[in-house]
């Protein structure tokens, strides 16, 4: 049986085999455009509302839910058929809000540094799954007043809305399910390309297909190194995907979507915020016009290496800026309920123990850094 979002406009009609054109486009308008449960659509008779609830259940189940930096950041914990867990962000800013949706149940990627990667990878999930974290989590910003959507005027209005696919998991790795939600966040409940945001750790294929696309969503790649001996210990995939082919991959979809790329830094000290970090970064940041984001590395218990000082995360940016790099420093938030990048792991209360990763070794600033990646 689909869930609430899995269906689109003909599987709707399918489902309410019968029932007249109007009604179904009633129904759609509820779902995607007022945000409402099917018991709040009270422009349909009562017995219609009770079969869209009985054809059409919600596939998430809340869990827990955590709030931090005085109610501006919000984790949902959610349940899933078959007992996997995920999780999802708000957060609020002046003028805007953005949800950071999960594209799978945790991850298969092992980056070392990350709670997701280090818990390992369960399912993925289905585009109704997807959408629906972000019409849960678009209600929530509205206080959960059914109808209430279209009316507001403040940051919680559609086009102050960002949805970012930088949850659980590896968008790239789930494509089919994670491009059919872009579609329908995109054409049903009218979020603009320009508010729709995939990250991915470098899954050139993915990236590929992206570029192909109609639709020119943003594009992030999480970095992290820009030589591939080091990024190979932070980000596994590099392996498969070295920085070489990865540059030429992203040089094409800036070049097809007409998008600016973004390329996420996690700093990590000792391990990838010195100088020759920062030349290494702009040296692959510069001839794609790239702009950074560098994130200070948020706490995981799995990995015994603290993030960079907010000073030297400073220097880093300034030095960037000096190379002739824009950067960036994101500002951190939801870290007291482990809602920060790289910290959503989908439990509840306090985090399990997990085994230490052994860090990247730490490198003196005049040691190498591996063979340089090459550039196509």
């Amino acid at each position: 049986m689909p869930t609430r979002f899995d269906a689109d406009l003909d599987a709707l009609s399918a489902l309410l085999h019968g029932q007249p054109a109007y009604r179904i486009r009633q129904v759609w308008d509820g779902l995607y455009h007022r945000f409402a449960a099917p018991e709040e659509m009270t422009d349909l008779p009562k017995a219609l509302r009770a079969e869209v609830e009985a054809a059409l259940p919600p596939a998430l189940e809340l869990r827990a839910e955590q709030t931090a930096d005085r109610g501006q950041t919000v984790k949902f914990l959610w349940a899933l058929s078959g007992g996997a867990t995920v999780e999802t962000v708000l957060m609020h800013y002046r003028g805007r809000s953005t949800v950071c949706v999960s594209s799978q149940a945790g991850c298969a990627m092992g980056c070392s540094f990350c709670a997701t990667g280090q818990a390992g990878f369960s399912r993925h999930l289905s585009t109704g799954e997807i959408v629906e974290q972000v019409v849960r989590a678009a209600r929530h910003a509205v206080g959960q007043r059914a109808g209430a959507w279209s009316a507001v005027e403040g940051p919680e209005r559609k086009g102050a809305l960002n949805v970012v696919f930088m949850g659980m998991g590896e968008p790239m790795a789930n494509y089919d399910a994670t491009w059919a939600a872009v579609e329908r966040l995109h054409g049903a409940v009218g979020i603009s390309a320009r508010h729709l945001t995939i990250s991915t750790v470098g899954i050139i294929p993915g990236i590929r297909r992206l570029a192909a696309e109609a639709l020119p969503v943003n594009l992030a790649v999480s970095l992290h190194a820009a030589n591939d001996g080091l990024r190979n210990e932070l980000v596994p995939i590099n392996r498969k995907y070295p920085l070489g082919p990865l540059a030429a991959a992203c040089r094409d979809y800036v070049a097809t979507s007409g998008r600016r790329l973004s390329l996420e830094w996690a700093l990590i000290d000792g391990v990838n915020d010195r100088t020759t970090d920062a030349m290494e970064l702009a040296e692959f940041a510069r001839p794609l016009r790239a702009h950074v984001n560098l994130i200070p590395l948020n706490p995981t218990p799995g990995y015994a290496v603290r993030g960079t000082a907010p000073g030297r995360v400073r220097a880093f940016a300034t030095r960037l800026g000096d190379l002739g790099v824009n950067a960036t420093v994101r500002q951190t938030r939801g870290t007291d309920i482990d809602a920060a990048c790289g910290q959503l792991a989908a439990v509840a209360g306090a985090r399990p123990a997990a085994p230490v990763a052994t860090p990247a070794r730490r490198r003196t600033e005049a040691g190498t850094h591996g063979a340089a990646a090459s550039r196509t």
